[in-house]
Order: structure tokens, then C-alpha cells, then sequence
């Protein structure tokens, strides 16, 4: 054990000590936290791509203690402002049946609304949205009132290919969460945008799925036409004053920032961290009940481990920013 006067000095170090997420204590019971940091260790949404995104939560775990800082922005040191526990990893039992792991995703999340918890999730890959969502949010949900979210949801694709009938086996897949949930009650489109949408489409109609559906779709394109600033703010206020939920995939971002993603886009350009981080600072007071970061590729990341360190980093932007509403008042 070290002596308390040279601790503060060793947790900075993210290879010492045992790895928690941002050396939060460890603690399965959602009630006991205000926001609850979850591994969700999936890669059986995604078949098309190399199957090793489970591995993504313990990199992130590995090096996030170097994440734990006080917040410059927001003026609070979130996980000292309010309760932070490291939940654990939703138990995956039936790893490679998808249908069988979004079930118990979604009984975890469940455990945390009907606890009055705010998630955090690391995965895994886009599938764990849908399932955490399933349980966090919708009818029944105690933390959403029973709403469905907004969502503010950055990427390079839609995932909202409700025309497939299932991708390589799995139906409530990577590529289905935004068409199905919606459906189910858990999102409301109207109220949710999409943002940096890139790459090289397969159709001239790779868009319209969402667009259908309701959802404000902002490609690369237009947001670098519209500026940043303004297409953000237009984005909170379509989200307005009810329940928000945000989903990271760390594949809008440039692949000079996060290359060990599981869908890399090369053929245009992503977001800069520091555009990353000026989109999700502009989301400052919305009632944010639940966000997280996906598709990492830690057998795909720099020796370095740039990427998980960026998965790092969005995740603990998004504990600040969800700390900075509870103390603020907000409820």
C-alpha cells in the first residue's frame, strides 16, 4: 500500500495500481453512485469487422486513470463534485449471440435507471447502444421519466438500416440501433441529430434511412459549411429540455486521432480533438442521463495506445459533463 503523501503523485501514473475507470472505486451496485461507468466488453454486433472490440474496455480501463483531472472548462473536478463508481463489465456469458448480449446489456442498464443512476458505458462495439438504451431509457425508465431520449450522436455512419433484415446473423446489430430503438419508444428522432457522417457511400440513399425516420442528419460536409458552432447549437436546442443521451464512435473522429477504430474511414476527413471536444463542451446543461464511447480496436491502436487514451478522454468528458448538471442543480 503507499503512504497517502506520495499517492496523489503514483495515481497519475497509468500503469500503477490496480485499473479502475479513472481509479473510481469499484462498486457493482448502481445505487451506490451517481454515475455509474460500465464496461460492456461486445463485438458480436458487428461480424463485418475484426472481432476484438470486447477488448475495449479494459484498454480504456488501462490507461484512464491519466483522464481523472479536474474539468478546466466546467471548474469541477467530477469525480470529487459527485459519486463515481467503476460498475464492472455487463457479464457476456453468450459472447457471440448478439441477441442474448443486448438482453443482458439491457437488464444492467435497467438495474442503473431503476437506481436513478446516469451511465457512462465503454465498449464494445455500436450495438451496446441499443442495448443500453433499451434498458436506460423509453417506458418504464426512472431516470427518463419514461421519455425517450434525444440523441446526440457523432459518427461517420447512420446505423439506422432498419431495410436489412439482419447483418451477418445479428438483428439488433451495430447497424440497426438507431432504426429500432426509435420503434421501441427509446429515442424520439424528432428531437435527435446525427452528426459527421462521412466516407464513401455504398447508395445515393445511405442517408435517407434516418432522415425517414425523423432524424436531423448532419453530414461531414455541411458541418464544415454550416460551422461547428452553429450546427451544435442548433443541435441542443432540437434537443430542448428533456431527457439526452449521447453516443461517441470514435470513427467520426480523424484516423490521424483515433486510427484503432473498427470501421476507419480514409477517403475524408474526421474531427480534431479539439473539434471534438468544442461539440461536446456545447452540450453544457442538457439533461444528459447517458452517453458512451464505442468501437475501439485495441489490437488495432499505436504502441502508444493513442486510441484508447482518446476513448478515455471522450468518456471523461462525458462524466464531467453530466457531473457539471448534477451540480449545478439539475436533476
Amino acid at each position: 500500500m503507499a503512504d497517502p503523501e506520495i499517492r496523489e503523485q503514483l495515481e497519475t501514473l497509468y500503469w500503477w495500481g490496480v485499473p479502475t475507470f479513472f481509479r473510481a472505486p469499484h462498486d457493482e451496485d448502481p445505487a451506490n453512485c451517481d454515475i455509474g461507468v460500465l464496461g460492456i466488453p461486445h463485438s458480436s454486433g458487428n461480424g463485418s469487422t475484426e472481432r476484438d472490440q470486447h477488448l475495449g474496455p479494459r484498454a480504456v480501463r488501462g490507461v484512464s486513470s491519466h483522464n481523472r483531472r479536474p474539468h478546466r472548462t466546467y471548474g469541477i473536478n467530477a469525480f470529487e463534485a459527485v459519486r463515481v463508481s467503476d460498475l464492472g463489465d455487463v457479464p457476456l456469458p453468450e459472447a457471440m449471440d448478439n441477441e442474448a448480449c443486448i438482453d443482458r446489456i439491457a437488464a444492467c442498464a435497467r438495474a442503473a435507471a431503476d437506481a436513478g443512476t446516469r451511465l457512462v458505458s465503454i465498449g464494445g462495439d455500436h450495438a451496446i447502444t441499443g442495448g443500453v438504451l433499451l434498458g436506460l431509457a423509453g417506458p418504464g425508465s426512472q431516470v427518463t421519466g419514461g421519455e425517450p431520449v434525444a440523441l446526440i450522436h457523432f459518427d461517420a455512419h447512420v446505423d439506422s438500416y432498419a431495410q436489412l433484415p439482419h447483418w451477418l446473423g445479428a438483428k439488433r446489430s451495430a447497424a440497426h440501433w438507431a432504426a429500432y430503438l426509435v420503434d421501441s419508444g427509446c429515442i424520439d428522432p424528432t428531437r435527435s441529430t446525427q452528426i459527421g457522417m462521412r466516407g464513401a457511400p455504398r447508395t445515393d440513399t445511405w442517408l435517407d434511412t434516418s432522415r425517414t425516420l425523423g432524424y436531423d442528419v448532419k453530414t461531414m460536409e455541411e458541418c464544415r459549411a454550416i460551422g461547428l458552432q452553429t450546427m451544435i447549437e442548433a443541435a441542443v436546442a432540437r434537443a430542448g429540455d428533456g431527457p439526452v443521451y449521447i453516443t461517441f464512435d470514435l470513427d467520426s473522429l480523424d484516423p490521424s486521432i483515433a486510427p484503432a477504430v473498427s470501421n476507419i474511414e480514409i477517403g475524408e476527413g474526421g474531427f480534431t480533438i479539439d473539434e471534438a471536444n468544442l461539440m461536446l463542451r456545447a452540450l453544457r446543461g442538457l439533461d444528459i442521463v447517458g452517453a458512451d464511447v464505442v468501437c475501439l480496436m485495441p489490437t488495432k491502436d499505436l504502441p502508444n495506445q493513442q486510441t484508447a487514451m482518446v476513448a478515455g478522454h471522450i468518456a471523461a468528458e462525458q462524466v464531467s459533463l453530466i457531473a457539471d448538471r448534477l451540480v449545478s442543480g439539475g436533476r
